[in-house]
């Protein structure tokens, strides 16, 4: 029985609707994805993932995988010219997006891919640098998935800083896998490489701006 207090709703705090908002826009082309493949799989729509289902459901996986990175690491530098905090609150959660993107990246290139041939993971690993890169992206992002809670913070203490830096060469290696794969038409790739070099040249700035205001000992 509700009390005649007037007691906060979930659709009352600006905050919990944003973050379904933010839910609802990463899980959006994955469902997608999931319709298309259920038309593919049940014949109702045999064209509906164009005529290499396997490397348009790859290349979608990790397109947006590569997408939220580069949202997430846009946070600070928003956050910095809006002067909102509240965007920090969504940096951990497009981050774990991103992660699980890269995951199913990562796993649909496994079942779909070597149809389980898991033997030839490693010498794929080893023989194809665009999976080479690849593979180290994804690496390199599981302890940043594992370590992103408040816990791991405190334990971690200085240190978590210092780890999650890491997120700059996962981008780095994640667009250098993308372009390894396109080969000639290099344009979208360039895209991303550009808006990697952008957030990564403005976080150089900001070091060498707060390096120049520090009194001389």
């Amino acid at each position: 029985m509700a009390s005649g207090r007037g007691t906060a709703t979930p659709t009352g705090n600006p905050l919990l609707v944003a973050k379904a908002a933010v839910h609802a826009l990463a899980l959006a082309p994955l469902a997608l994805l999931a319709w298309q493949f259920w038309q593919v799989f049940s014949e109702a729509d045999i064209d509906a993932l164009g005529a290499d289902p396997v490397a348009e459901i790859e290349h979608r996986l990790g397109i947006w995988a590569l997408r939220l990175l580069l949202i997430t690491l846009a946070i600070t530098p928003l956050r910095q010219l809006s002067g909102q905090p509240l965007l920090l609150r969504f940096r951990r959660m497009l981050g774990l997006y991103a992660f699980a993107y890269a995951s199913l990246h990562f796993s649909a290139w496994l079942v779909l891919d070597l149809r389980g041939y898991w033997l030839t993971l490693f010498e794929e690993i080893v023989e194809r640098p665009y999976i080479t890169v690849g593979f180290a992206a994804w690496l390199l992002l599981v302890p940043l998935a594992i370590t992103s809670t408040r816990g791991w913070m405190r334990r971690l203490g200085r240190n978590w800083g210092r780890l999650h830096r890491l997120v700059y060469a996962v981008a780095a290696l994640a667009v250098l896998h993308f372009w390894w794969i396109v080969k000639s038409d290099v344009r979208e790739p360039l895209l991303y490489a550009s808006i990697l070099g952008l957030l990564l040249g403005w976080r150089l700035w900001r070091r060498l701006r707060r390096t120049r205001r520090q009194p001389l000992p």
